[in-house]
């Protein structure tokens, strides 16, 4: 058989087994591994030339009582071991050739039963090897999130001359985007696709998408997208959605979400659901709940049989959007949960305080449906058990995590359980905790942690202490300086704020400033502390000179004391009370307040863990104009309602 037949063969056989998949990998940028759902479109592959037909096409049909051809027979293969054993079947019947040997390592890497080691093995014992077998290959080691493996296959696959086709690169891009150091290789690989003259193949264009996306580059990922014109794909799109939700352009995904689903703005596309989890992360981060609903209806409507991934999403979307009832109605309409889901549904419960739920959640788990709980789980656990006050249930679950489960802790684990100890007051065993951490593992979350809880409970001797050792680790972040900082204006002690501040400026390091999120009628809308250009802001003004009017024959006064100001001085009362007056949270409320009717929830998402000031605020906000109102900060939700907070003043 000629070496063209073998390749057309290789290339068509390649393309029918592997093509939705293949397109969902390339498109998702990074996103789990989905199932298409468009149709393929591709053109059929050109058929082979006359009079050399295919390999296994060419073979005489089988007489009574011969073996049957290999294809069949993998077929059927469930497992490694009746792998092994059809392995063995082609061995004796001889058919370890070019095209038997990669139907084998297709089976043997790509399959869910599969071992990448085993292919790896038939792979290095091929004698000749093409493109399609280094294909199956580099896919295989990108799927099994070893990146660095599958370009070192590229680079062998050039180094041996053999030449790529129009599937190498869009796996070998892939492999660039999940590898953070490869900027290079990728350059590289954009040069040698157009070489080859696949510059211009939908698929490469896909995974340059998704590529550039990663590294950040989003205006480099739009001109790829732009480029391809009338050749875009739902994949393309998924990876140009992909790319925004990654780096935190939540509102210019769900506009992209929008255009590619609108026929009249270019789009008009059935979305696969890679592109559906970029657009419900992006709500969930916005806390976008209208836009939430609305996609999860159309889902609800359109799509049959919505996996696990899709389902999740949902229920992350949810419990980030403060609708904690609306979540669990959904997990437990899910038929295939796992992990995952569990995960996601017990850190939305502790994000919401609900902590007794969360353990429940966790015992169902293991007992109902024969989940193990992997480490983000455990992750999630903790943080309930923190978030509720549960010191006892905590630290029972963090020695049976390492004892009966068998899971080593990590920092994030270390970090819940003295967050749990300082929450409760146990400094002193939250202290002696983090100096017990593992040699080599990373101390910084847990100092953090401690360090927070000193800002609660008023130590500041071990708030220096914590400061110190983070500033020896080197990951003092700015934050921590201005915990500190707080703590010394708190107890007067101006020079040492002031002292901080100006270690902190001569480090670069900025306050990040407060910025907070309010859906009002099915739009978000922003608003930035100290921020005075927003488009309403005379209204918002009007507002909170009410709001602090009212509030003010309830005993409220404004608290300056956690104020970050460089002043630092007595006399900056008047301009401290400024800084307080315009949190972003109190201008979202305000803004919500006046555009939104009596009765109606206020959901308000922030950046930035809330100030003690800001939480009897909004207390008496909720009581005093009769409003129930949601806060997402950077830990946890608050619900106020009448006066009052779910999270009991502890968080």
């Amino acid at each position: 058989m000629s070496e063209q037949s073998r390749t057309y063969e290789e290339r068509g056989r390649y393309r029918d087994s592997n093509f939705d998949n293949f397109r969902t990998m390339v498109g998702a940028g990074g996103l789990a591994l989905l199932p298409q759902l468009q149709p393929s479109t591709a053109p059929p592959p050109p058929p082979p030339p006359p009079n050399n037909p295919p390999h296994i096409a060419a073979a005489p049909p089988p007489r009574f009582g011969s073996p049957r051809p290999p294809r069949p027979l993998l077929h059927r293969v469930a497992s490694m071991e009746e792998f092994k054993q059809a392995h063995a079947r082609f061995v004796k019947l001889g058919q370890l050739d070019r095209v038997g040997g990669g139907d084998l390592l297709s089976a043997c890497a790509l399959s869910a039963w599969g071992s990448l080691a085993h292919a790896r093995s038939i792979f290095d014992a091929l004698d000749e090897r093409g493109a399609f077998h280094f294909n199956t290959m580099i896919r295989a080691y990108v799927d099994s999130s070893d990146p660095n493996t599958a370009l070192c296959l590229y680079q062998e696959m050039v180094e041996q001359d053999v030449e790529p086709d129009g599937f190498t690169f869009p796996f070998a891009l892939k492999a660039c985007a999940l590898l953070s150091s490869a900027v290079g290789e990728g350059a590289q690989l954009h040069a040698s696709a157009i070489k080859s003259g696949f510059g211009a193949d939908a698929y490469a264009q896909n995974g340059l998408i998704s590529l550039y996306g990663r590294r950040g580059e989003i205006e480099l990922s739009r001109k790829v997208f732009e480029q391809l014109g009338s050749n875009r794909t739902v994949a393309s799109w998924s990876a140009l959605l992909a790319a925004h939700a990654r780096a935190g352009l939540w509102g210019e995904c769900l506009r992209l979400f929008s255009s590619m689903t609108t026929t009249d703005r270019g789009g008009g596309m059935r979305p696969d659901e890679s592109s559906i989890v970029s657009a419900l992360s992006s709500c969930a981060r916005l806390g976008a709940l209208r836009a939430g609903r609305s996609i999860h209806s159309s889902l609800e409507r359109n799509f049959a049989g919505l996996n696990v991934v899709v389902r999740t999403a949902v229920l992350d979307m949810y419990m980030k959007c403060g609708c904690p009832e609306k979540g669990m109605l959904v997990f437990d309409s899910m038929r295939d949960k796992n992990a995952w889901a569990y995960g996601v549904l017990i850190s939305g419960l502790a994000a919401h305080g609900a902590g007794e739920k969360a353990l429940e959640a966790f015992k169902e788990m293991s007992r109902d449906d024969g989940i193990e709980p992997d480490d983000a789980v455990f992750v999630g656990v903790l943080s309930a058990c923190s978030h509720a006050g549960l010191v006892e249930e905590g630290l029972r679950c963090f020695d049976r995590m390492r004892l009966e489960r068998r899971v080593e802790p990590n920092t994030q684990h270390y970090g819940c359980v003295v967050d749990l100890l300082g929450r409760a007051g146990k400094l002193d065993d939250a202290l002696a905790l983090v100096k017990s951490m593992p040699v080599g593992l990373p101390t910084d979350v847990a100092w953090r942690s401690l360090l927070s809880a000193c800002k609660v409970h008023g130590n500041l001797e071990l708030a220096e202490c914590a400061m110190r050792s983070l500033v020896e680790l080197g990951c003092a972040k700015a934050g921590d300086y201005v915990i500190l900082s707080n703590m010394y204006s708190k107890m007067r002690r101006w020079d040492d704020a002031a002292r901080v501040r100006t270690e902190m400026a001569d480090l670069g390091l900025s306050q990040v400033p407060g910025v907070s999120r309010v859906e009002v009628k099915g739009r978000v809308y922003t608003f930035v502390s100290q921020d005075r250009s927003h488009p309403r802001c005379d209204g918002v003004n009007e507002m909170l000179y009410q709001m602090e009017w009212q509030l003010r024959f309830e005993g409220y006064k404004p608290d300056t004391s956690e104020v970050s100001s460089l002043l630092g001085a007595a006399d900056d009362e008047a301009e401290k009370l400024q800084v307080v007056c315009r949190q972003s949270q109190k201008l979202a409320i305000a803004f919500a307040l006046l555009n939104t009717s009596q009765g109606e929830l206020i959901r308000v998402f922030a950046n930035l863990r809330m100030s003690s000031e800001c939480h009897t605020y909004t207390k008496l906000i909720s009581k005093i104009f009769d409003r129930d109102v949601v806060v997402r900060d950077r830990n946890r939700f608050h619900r106020f309602q009448q006066g009052s907070c779910s999270c009991q003043d502890f968080w």
